[in-house]
Order: structure tokens, then C-alpha cells, then sequence
């Protein structure tokens, strides 16, 4: 009989769960689950008719920002995006919503300027110091670098809208307004060294996608991938290649990639590094920091290595050794001090092996030739040296440097320095050849698509002449 009963019990209960209306629904892992806010708590009206009209028109803007810190916190798109009247970034088409929508949330009362563009100076109002530490890395000031440094913008070797597509996409656009619009040319960008038009530099968006500007997600090594990857500076690649890369892809997903900021832990809550525990991420006795110049001793993307002080585009105030010791602390929390010593013992030998055999022999001869007039030196790819000469720093040489930093061996090797040895005999055999010969080196008269501006932008370095 209790036999019974229990069975009754079990069919009784497996009923229920049938007929119960939450029985059976999932929620898949990445989908926000349906949360009432009870807005009228806690927010002006103006905040809740934009979380109320974004739910309908945008749902997606929407459930990333419900399922977000911001959100449980209380910080709405009013908080953020809310701009003067006055500011040059207001969006005219957002004030017209107000004019002609007939709903309730686009009533005039509720009428408020707002910018689609949210900058560091807005995040500095609740995150004073990571904007501040943002604010001086190389991250937000590779406009000026890049113009000081890069050829292809110097000297307009490419045009203006390859720049738009590629260039600006990770270093950033200096952004302008057009017929009362952001300007299509240079928005929408979210470039780490982006030019807002209220002076600041950079989008925390860059890292932080937004509208849930997930801690986790700015952990993760892809997050660093989107712009660190290809030819001349594949961090992330390297990265995978690496044992920490390998532990990634094997454990990564029982990684807590959510713990609170300053307490994510080496050996607690992540296995082996991502980029962000190894550069920003606080660690041992090395405090979190945004400024992504911190930790290094060399300047690796230099065509000559120097350390990060002594780098003439951006001179980075800091000292190489306290720098290198916060790195070896970082190191330290999975790694012995003879591992953790040997290893950087290694990189400094592949930097001076770099420098002297072939960076300085072939900046040398390049020079030679352009001092014998054999080549142009004012304009930079339309010979075929300059060429060469630029891909084994830039490319092969920084891989060789890179890959023996992050512990990659086949980028150090097969990729790096297996490459310049190619790279620099080439190079060498045809510049000889035209010494000999006192042969100018042949001049491409139609290299194509030329027509870049070579006007150092104003928002960056004030006016030129």
C-alpha cells in the first residue's frame, strides 16, 4: 500500500510540473530571462521612457543592458547618454522622436538631449581612476602615435576611406559632425584611441562591448583579439599557440570570469593568463591598472627596440625595471623565480639579437642608399626596398620579438626570425646590387590608390602649417 501511494505521489508530482506554466521553458545561457523593473522606484520619468521605448525598438540594446551591472545598479541609458543642449554631439534625430511619436514615452515633457556617443569623460564620473589610467596609455593616444610613425599616413599612401575600413577601426577616428549628424566617415567607431568631440580619447567600448559592459567578456583573450591579430602584431594568435593559450582552450569555460574587480585570482578563478591578467588585471601585489603601458620593459612593435621611455612617438613615463618587476610578480603567482627569470633572460637575448643582426644592418643600408640618391626617401612604398625593409620590422621582426615574449616558439621561429633571415638576405642582395651597379632602384608611377591626406589631424596636434 505505502508502495503504491508513493507511486501516486511521483505521477501527482510529475503532473504538476506538466501543467505548471514555467514547466519546460529554458532560457538559453546567453538569452536574459524576462525581469520587471519596477522603474518608477528608483529613476526620473525621462529614464524609464527610454528603458520602456528602447525594450520595443531595440530589444537587443535592451537585454544586454538588463542583464548588466549597470542595470542592477540602477545606472540607465539616461545616466550615460544624457548630454547639454549645447553639446556638438547631440542627436537632432533623438529630439524629433519627442515631436512626432505618439507614445506615451516620447511625450515633450520628457524631452532630454542625449549623445550617441558615450566617452571616457562620461565613464569618469563612476570610474575616475580607470579612465585616468586609460587616459595615458598608448591605447588612447595611437592617433598621435601612428601619425608620428606610420608611413602609410604620412605620407598618404593609402586613401581615406581603406584608412575609415582598416587603419581607424582599432586605432580609432577622429570623430566630426556633418549637416548636424555624426559624420558617416567617421562613425560609428568604437577605436581604442578615438577622438570625441568632447576632447576625450578612446571608447571604453573598445574593451567593454557594450551594452553590457561585461567584465568578463574584457577578460577573455578575444576581447584583445579583435584588433591584436594578422601579420604585424598577432598577439592573439601567439597567444594560442602559448601553454597559457592551450589551458585556455582546455579549461577556460570553468574559468569565474565574473568575480568583482581587484579580486579576480590567479589559481582561485583562472587556471593560466589571459592578455588581461597578465597587463591590466590586478595580481599578486600588482594593482589592476588601464593603462596598458605598465608591466613592459621593451617597446616590441618598435622597428628598433627601445624601452617604453625612450619610444620618441610616445614616451612612456615609467621605468623599465619597476615595470619588468611588476611583470615577473605576475608571473610569480604560477611560476617559480628561476622559470619566471630565465624566461625573460631569454627575451632581453632575442631583442639584442634582433636589434644587431638585422634591424640595425638594414636600417644602415637603407639609409646608404638613400643618401647615394639610388632611392626616394620622400615617399615610403612605391620602391620596392622600402618595402622589404618595412615587413622585417613590422612584420617578421615583431613576430621574432612577440612570439618570444608570450612563449610562442613557432611565431619566434618559422614565423619570426626563420622569415627575417629571408626578408634580409633579399633585402640585401638587391641593395648591393644597385650599389654596385649605381642603379636607381626601380619607382612604382602608379601606385595605386595614393591619395590619403597628410594633414595631421587638429583634434590631435592643433593647427599645422
Amino acid at each position: 500500500m505505502k508502495k503504491m501511494l508513493c507511486v501516486a505521489g511521483a505521477v501527482m508530482g510529475i503532473m504538476l510540473l506538466l501543467i505548471s506554466p514555467d514547466a519546460g521553458s529554458q532560457t538559453a545561457p546567453n538569452q536574459p530571462k524576462e525581469k520587471e523593473f519596477r522603474i518608477e522606484r528608483s529613476m526620473p520619468p525621462e529614464a524609464a521612457a527610454c528603458i520602456e521605448c528602447h525594450k520595443k525598438e531595440h530589444p537587443g540594446i535592451f537585454a544586454d543592458w538588463a542583464n548588466s551591472r549597470h542595470a542592477s545598479a540602477n545606472i540607465t541609458c539616461y545616466d550615460c547618454h544624457k548630454a547639454e543642449a549645447f553639446d556638438p554631439d547631440v542627436s537632432k534625430d533623438h529630439d524629433a522622436q519627442y515631436k512626432d511619436y505618439d507614445k506615451k514615452y516620447g511625450a515633450g515633457k520628457l524631452t532630454v538631449p542625449v549623445s550617441a556617443v558615450v566617452t571616457p569623460k562620461d565613464c569618469s564620473r563612476c570610474h575616475p581612476d580607470e579612465a585616468k589610467q586609460y587616459g595615458i596609455s598608448k591605447h588612447a593616444n595611437t592617433m598621435e602615435i601612428i601619425w608620428k610613425i606610420d608611413p602609410w599616413l604620412i605620407n598618404g599612401m593609402n586613401s581615406d576611406f581603406e584608412r575609415a575600413a582598416g587603419c581607424y577601426h582599432c586605432h580609432g577616428t577622429v570623430l566630426k559632425v556633418k549637416d548636424g549628424k555624426l559624420d558617416p566617415e567617421t562613425w560609428p567607431n568604437v577605436g581604442v584611441g578615438r577622438i570625441n568631440l568632447d576632447g576625450s580619447k578612446g571608447s571604453c567600448t573598445s574593451c567593454h562591448t557594450r551594452h553590457r559592459f561585461s567584465v568578463s567578456e574584457a577578460r577573455k583573450p578575444e576581447a584583445c583579439g579583435q584588433c591584436h591579430l594578422g601579420p604585424d602584431h598577432p598577439q592573439i594568435e601567439i597567444y594560442t599557440e602559448s601553454k597559457h593559450g592551450d589551458i585556455y582552450a582546455a579549461q577556460g569555460d570553468d574559468y569565474r570570469w565574473d568575480s568583482a574587480p581587484g579580486t579576480w585570482t590567479a589559481g582561485v578563478d583562472y587556471r593560466a593568463p589571459t592578455c588581461a591578467a597578465c597587463h591590466i588585471s590586478g595580481t599578486g601585489t600588482v594593482l589592476t591598472s588601464h593603462d596598458v603601458t605598465e608591466r613592459l620593459a621593451w617597446e616590441l612593435q618598435s622597428p628598433l627596440t627601445v624601452r617604453p621611455s625612450e619610444f620618441k612617438a610616445f614616451p612612456a613615463q615609467t621605468n623599465w625595471e619597476t615595470e619588468r618587476n611588476k611583470m615577473k610578480e605576475v608571473c610569480k603567482q604560477c611560476h617559480g623565480k628561476t622559470w619566471t627569470d630565465g624566461h625573460f633572460e631569454k627575451t632581453d637575448k632575442v631583442v639584442q639579437e634582433y636589434n644587431e643582426v638585422y634591424f640595425k644592418p638594414a636600417k644602415k643600408m637603407l639609409d646608404d642608399l638613400y643618401a647615394k640618391g639610388l632611392m626616394d626617401s620622400s615617399r615610403f612604398f612605391d620602391e620596392k626596398l622600402e618595402v622589404e625593409y618595412y615587413e622585417l620590422w613590422h612584420h617578421e621582426g615583431r613576430r621574432a620579438r612577440m612570439g618570444a615574449a608570450m612563449m610562442a616558439p613557432d611565431y619566434s621561429w618559422w614565423h619570426g626570425f626563420y622569415e627575417c633571415k629571408k626578408r634580409y638576405n633579399s633585402f640585401m642582395e638587391e641593395s648591393r646590387h644597385l650599389i654596385e651597379k649605381n642603379q636607381k632602384a626601380y619607382k612604382a608611377t602608379d601606385f595605386p590608390n595614393a591619395t590619403g591626406s597628410t594633414v595631421k589631424p587638429e583634434a590631435v596636434f592643433g593647427k599645422t602649417e
